[in-house]
């Protein structure tokens, strides 16, 4: 199973095996991670679930869809994904997602 790892805002970090298929904020939710709150359980309707992604991971992810991109529109820097919407793979194997200090 790919490795996910999450940043919390302080730098302490916990790595998860997360089942291909399964999105990032699943692995977060399923495991307890703190700061992905998931509001609408992976809806893409609260953007309660950003991670911010490093530049060697964002080719590896798909464009950000429509509601994605609306949900973010408020946001600043184009670093910021839901994780709700980034689905593990094979090829994010390793990849670092640092959750933000708040959702809100």
């Amino acid at each position: 199973m790919p490795k996910i790892t999450y940043e919390q805002p302080d730098g302490t970090r916990a790595e998860l095996e997360v089942e291909e298929g399964m999105s990032v904020m699943r692995g977060a939710v399923d495991n307890g991670i703190d700061g992905i709150v998931a509001e609408c359980g992976g809806a893409c309707a609260c953007a309660t679930c950003q991670v911010v992604i490093g530049a060697e991971w964002r080719d590896k992810l798909p464009a950000p869809g429509v509601l994605e991109e609306a949900m973010l529109e408020d946001v600043e820097g184009d670093d910021r994904r839901l994780s709700c919407q980034i689905e593990v793979t094979a090829e994010l194997d390793g990849m670092v997602v640092k959750i933000p200090a708040t959702q809100y």
